[in-house]
């Protein structure tokens, strides 16, 4: 028997709560049920309009969750459509102008993505290089590197993000940019914005800190802590990049304000201009995180980067500094426990993601080392999200409580 639905109305705002499998396109959702973890949106109050929307829904663990009647359809509205559209169906959709790129493993995509990574790097190198000389960059000449990025993340997003980790003290400040523009798309791609949307995003990402070219070699390659003195001229690069890009031409207004305002703050405490709130644009907000993630988890001369599932546990703590409603839709994309974290089984076996899984909580695991004998193991895959699977993940480990060394290579590498 069907639970009764429950109705609040205030203020010409008619909610009824509803169970999951009573969806349909045209109600206005008002808010999800349960935690944010139970369903794949960033956002909650948004028209049903996109089939795709509708299906993810149905294919969640959601059960219930509240629609607004007064923004939408309600639930005999919408049982009526439905019977009539069942007696005169639509055409079919036209076909799509181009294919469709189709998702593959991360083991068909990791070659691939490699080679796209380096394309990017040489491309960051050569646009960055000639904005230290003083020369103007066009930065819309970088595009289809973009849609190379934007493909490979569609294809498998751990892939591209994984390998633009892997930094050198030489690359560090390209291969930054990189990272930066695949965890944007990414991100973007989680927000379902539009495809011209996406790649906007992923050139922000990539021009972001093309200011840092004006920034004296001696302070931005310092193996160490910066000076007051020099940090105030490190927190210039952003206005010295957006009059960088400024001089281009054509450049998209979503590109220059990222690069203004990636390290501003939802409290107003960042910089250059000391913004907050809603003065920040959803792109630089975008920015802000993708930027410190990467920062973070990256490996510096002068410090050790953090663990991915740790580096978003602390992000999720800084109040104030990030949006977070838009890191909550950043770390479903990237998964409660990304690649390369250092995790704890049930088992007192420990190893590290190399793949996310059907579950925000249930990735692939590469095992390779016992608590219990306190000893290396030889290595083993674990699909966490497989049904007969009796083992879950119980704590994130430090890596530097352990002076593990391969750890790079370890999540590096496929799932067989």
């Amino acid at each position: 028997m069907r639970a009764p639905q429950r109705f609040l109305s205030y203020n010409r705002v008619m909610l009824k709560r509803i169970h999951a499998r009573d969806i349909r396109l045209g109600m206005y959702i008002h808010e999800f049920c349960g935690s944010w973890l139970s369903h794949p949106f960033w956002r909650t109050q948004f028209l049903l309009s996109d089939p795709e929307d509708l299906r993810r829904i149905q294919d969640s663990a959601l059960t219930e969750l509240w629609i607004n009647t007064a923004r939408g359809l309600d639930v005999a509205t919408a049982q009526a459509i439905d019977a009539s559209e069942s007696a005169h169906p639509p055409p079919p959709p036209p076909p799509p102008d181009r294919p469709q790129v189709q998702p593959v493993s991360l083991k068909e995509e990791l070659a691939r993505a490699a080679k796209i990574c380096d394309l990017a790097r040489k491309s960051v190198t050569s646009m960055f290089q000639e904005a230290r000389m003083g020369s103007a960059i066009e930065a819309n000449t970088a595009m289809p590197v973009i849609c190379e990025l934007s493909d490979s993340v569609m294809r498998n997003p751990g892939a591209l993000i994984s390998l633009a980790r892997l930094k050198t003290a030489d690359n560090y400040t390209y291969m930054h940019s990189v990272a930066v523009a695949a965890l944007m798309i990414a991100l973007a791609r989680q927000m379902q914005l539009t495809e011209a949307e996406i790649q906007t995003a992923g050139l922000a990402g990539m021009m972001h800190d093309v200011g840092k070219m004006k920034v004296p070699l001696a302070i931005l390659n310092k193996n160490g802590k910066l000076t007051e003195e020099e940090f105030a001229l490190m927190k210039q690069h952003p206005r010295m990049g957006h009059e960088i890009l400024k001089a281009g031409q054509d450049v998209a207004p979503e590109v220059l304000d990222v690069c203004l305002s990636h390290h501003e703050k939802i409290d107003g405490s960042g910089y250059p201009n000391r913004i907050g709130g809603e003065a920040i644009s959803p792109f630089a907000r975008m920015g802000a995180i993708c930027d410190v993630y990467d920062a973070i988890t990256s490996e510096r001369p002068y410090k050790s980067g953090w663990d991915p599932a740790e580096s978003l546990h602390r992000m999720s703590e800084w109040r104030g500094h990030l949006d977070m409603n838009l890191f909550r839709a950043f770390v479903k994309r990237l998964g409660i426990y990304p690649n390369g974290s250092l995790v704890r089984l049930n088992s007192g076996r420990i190893g590290v993601v190399t793949e996310q899984g059907a579950s925000l909580l249930k990735p692939t695991v590469r095992v390779f080392f016992s608590t219990r004998g306190n000893r290396r193991i030889p290595p083993e895959i674990v699909r966490l999200s497989h049904p007969q699977c009796p083992e879950k993940i119980i704590a994130r480990e430090e890596p530097e409580d352990w002076h593990f060394q391969d750890l790079h290579e370890l999540w590096a590498i496929p799932a067989g």
